[in-house]
């Protein structure tokens, strides 16, 4: 793109902040397999996203350090960003960004064994998205993550409502990222079924993957992502191998196989399209090659994220193991063999019934978050103003004694705001008219301060408290716009002919300064903001 006057070249900026290419760079270097330089990266990329304040774009280099340490299965510090990054987003009012962190944590916590935890994070994350009705791309990236959280937890259905969701108000999108994720559910479910022997289940889950596939390969795969479009055929020959489509299956797995990937690395989602040709194999009596195929899906989930891949990669080769030795059954004879057949189904039942385990903590999880949630709702109203939805004098309070036991953010200045001869216009234009002055002054403070790291306040009547986060050279900074913008404010339609303005003190906080000592000392700068003729600041 050009500008037309001076024919320079734009670089168009991504709304999620100016360094955010940064971000797909660390994506392209995993998907590359080269996740070491990817956390070299990382830190470089980080570093300068803090430095030139651009916040968002931090965020996302911190979620992409927590991936890389999941596909190195270093768990604990993926954990511990994690629960950095929940924070960080849930200060800054992210409610999309917690939800997805939250349903990345829960399923670190499944693959670490950690069951209750991560059945809490998940309860959570999901009634977070209940809470929104945004369904914009950060919905369905944390919707996905919920996904993929409940696949670990062998929660098939759980995870195939959040896709449905999805589905059933927008279809396939044209990056391929949901039927991606919504395939990997359906490839668990499907094998699981298998493996129990519940064969019609099983059935509707392959039909309903081959109609996934067919429709976004046959929509998109033309301009989809290289990497999905590969993975997708893969996932489809699957799909129809398990059908008994056989032919059709080989030249779909052979296909996504030989595709253009990504140089010498192979994306380890491509087991499906292995585990195809095995199933595809097998059905033609060649035991060599699908064994050889088998090896090769389970040497690729081996590099993947989800422990259950692995362990339904390896109950396919020892089917087919028992299937080979039942070619036999006159050397190894039919107790041996039927006993195989036998373990394989205890490990598979047994697997289940901690799926369905799993399934009543979460109901629990949930119950125990809901309750959370309200009685939180009901903390933050007793914290509120009902006239101005700013913090009322009992937040004040809780502040100040956080100040006083050390709980405080540094740097802290408190800014203590008073409306010009309020009492004037309340007797001139009535209580009603003075209340409404006091909703606006209330919006233009809020809009002047940061979610989640600043806190406005209607202190009383017509008096506010801002506690800032910041220094006071740029606390005084903040005082003066909000000052400009309540004078260039029009009122005249709630107060005609009467101006209003506001005076503000300003105090930082001091090492060994109580609590009353700061407001005492930002007391003290407002009346000398108002003896020198009001409309100003004083520090």
């Amino acid at each position: 793109m050009q500008d037309g006057r001076t024919g320079t070249e734009l670089v168009p900026v991504s709304p999620y902040g100016p360094f955010h290419r940064f971000v797909d760079r660390i994506r392209e270097l995993n998907i590359e397999g080269r996740v070491h330089d990817a956390l070299a990266e990382i830190d470089l990329f980080e570093w300068i996203a803090e430095a030139f304040g651009d916040r968002r774009t931090a965020d996302f280099m911190l979620q992409r350090r927590m991936y890389t340490y999941l596909h190195l299965q270093q768990h604990e510090p993926a954990l511990s960003i994690g629960a950095q990054l929940v924070a960080r987003h849930r200060a800054s009012g992210n409610l999309l960004g917690e939800a997805r962190t939250l349903a990345d944590l829960a399923e670190l916590c499944m693959l670490t064994g950690r069951d209750a935890e991560g059945m809490r994070y998940l309860a959570r994350a999901g009634l977070l998205l209940e809470s929104t009705t945004r369904r914009n791309d950060c919905y369905v990236r944390a919707l996905a993550s919920c996904g993929d959280a409940a696949i670990a937890a062998g929660l098939h259905e759980i995870a195939a409502a959040f896709y449905d969701a999805y589905y059933a108000g927008n279809g396939p999108d044209q990056d391929g990222y949901i039927p991606f994720v919504y395939s990997a559910l359906l490839v668990s479910w499907g094998l699981w079924l298998d493996h129990l022997g519940r064969n019609l289940e099983a059935g509707h889950r392959w039909r309903r993957l081959a109609a996934i596939t067919d429709t976004w390969l046959t929509s998109f795969g033309r301009v989809g992502r290289a990497s999905h479009v590969q993975i997708l055929t893969g996932t489809r020959a699957l799909a129809l191998a398990k059908l008994g489509r056989t032919d059709e299956a080989l030249a779909l797995a052979q296909r996504s196989i030989a595709g253009p990937g990504t140089g010498s690395y192979t994306h380890p989602e491509l087991w499906t399209a292995h585990l195809a040709l095995a199933v595809a194999s097998r059905a033609r009596g060649e035991f060599t090659a699908a064994r050889r195929e088998l090896v090769a899906a389970e040497h690729l989930v081996s590099r993947g994220i989800r422990a259950d891949d692995r362990l339904l990669v390896q109950y396919e080769l020892a089917t087919l193991t028992a299937e080979v030795l039942g070619q036999h059954v006159e050397t190894v004879g039919a107790d041996i063999y039927a006993d195989v057949l036998g373990a394989l189904q205890g490990q598979a039942q047994q697997l289940w019934r901690q799926r369905r385990q799993r399934m009543t903590m979460l109901r629990q999880a949930r119950q125990r978050e809901q309750l959370e949630i309200e009685h939180a709702r009901a903390h933050a109203a007793l914290l509120r103003d009902p006239l101005t939805g700013l913090g009322n004098r009992r937040h004040f309070d809780q502040l100040m004694a956080d100040i006083y036991a050390g709980n405080h953010p540094s740097p802290t200045t408190l800014l203590l705001v008073d409306v010009d001869n309020f009492k004037s216009i309340n007797d001139t234009h009535s209580h009603s008219a003075g209340d409404e002055i006091l909703r606006e002054l209330a919006r233009i403070i809020g809009a002047h301060c940061r979610q989640g790291i600043d806190t406005p306040i209607r202190y009383a009547g017509d008096e506010f408290t801002i506690f800032l986060n910041s220094d006071p050279v740029n606390a005084v900074s903040v005082a003066e716009r909000i000052r400009a913008s309540v004078s260039a404010t029009d009122f005249s339609g709630t107060a005609p002919g009467t101006p209003v303005s506001i005076s503000t003190g300003v105090a930082a906080l001091r090492c060994g300064m109580t609590p009353t000592e700061l407001f005492h000392t930002a007391d003290t700068n407002l009346y000398r903001a108002k003896r020198a003729g009001r409309n100003r600041v004083a520090t």
